[in-house]
């Protein structure tokens, strides 16, 4: 118990997560380079394509090094044993109440009995890219103010306590002032960042304005740049 509650607090720490989807290619040498690069852990999820196949097989791949890994949980039916943590997703932004409670709801009532409870870590989304997948998936309303997502901010913060908010540009870079109002606005909530980091400048833009930074998709295309971004750790 102690171990999982050490690990769980140990989110308060990152700065720099690396995120895998395991729908996409990614060939020994580079998960190696990924998983060595002193990144603080690597996540695993995606929007699409994910199932528990590809999932245990990237896990399995993961397993080898000792970096944390995270699976956030985006499908039920991907949900894999073994992982340190599991990230839970709740839209703050959509109205849309199945992907803020309905889907956890579900969840609960069919799988309470074997939930380790101590291993899941909530993350309030907020999703600001309109032309990505999770957007439409969801029906998040993206066409917010600064003073509206640092709203959904406080909620998350204030009122639900929870221990991540999520802002998602997924596929393009960000707002970096919105960012930083959200981050002003929030006490206890970590603020995670993932979106359009391609290389080490726009890492440690991302990183002056957030807690953590989340790279993704840079690494399929370009791993040498999604390595610069690593460089973050070092800031002051």
């Amino acid at each position: 118990m102690l171990e999982e509650c050490v690990l769980a607090d140990s989110i308060q720490s990152w700065k720099h997560v690396f995120k895998l989807d395991p729908d996409k290619e990614l060939d020994d040498e580079a998960l190696d380079a990924v998983c060595m690069s002193g990144t603080d852990a690597i996540m695993i999820g995606g929007s699409s394509g994910i199932t528990y196949e590809n999932t245990v097989d990237l896990l399995s791949r993961v397993r080898r090094y000792e970096v944390p890994c995270v699976l956030e949980v985006s499908d039920l039916e991907a949900v894999v044993p073994g992982f340190d943590l599991y990230m839970i997703p709740m839209v703050l932004n959509t109205m849309n109440s199945n992907w803020i409670v309905g889907q956890h709801q579900r969840a609960i009532e069919q799988f309470g009995y074997m939930i380790p409870w101590d291993l899941l870590v909530a993350e309030g989304y907020i999703v600001l890219n309109g032309d990505s997948t999770v957007a439409k998936l969801t029906g998040a309303e993206t066409s917010l103010s600064a003073s509206s997502a640092a709203s959904y901010a406080q909620i998350a913060d204030k009122l639900m306590h929870l221990p991540i908010v999520y802002v998602e540009y997924s596929g393009t870079f960000g707002d970096m002032e919105l960012v930083q109002k959200i981050h002003r606005s929030t006490e206890r909530s970590r603020v995670l960042y993932g979106g359009g980091i391609v290389d080490k400048s726009t890492a440690l833009q991302a990183a002056a304005v957030c807690d953590t930074i989340v790279v993704g998709n840079i690494i399929y295309r370009d791993l040498a740049k999604a390595l610069e971004t690593v460089a973050v750790k070092l800031k002051v």
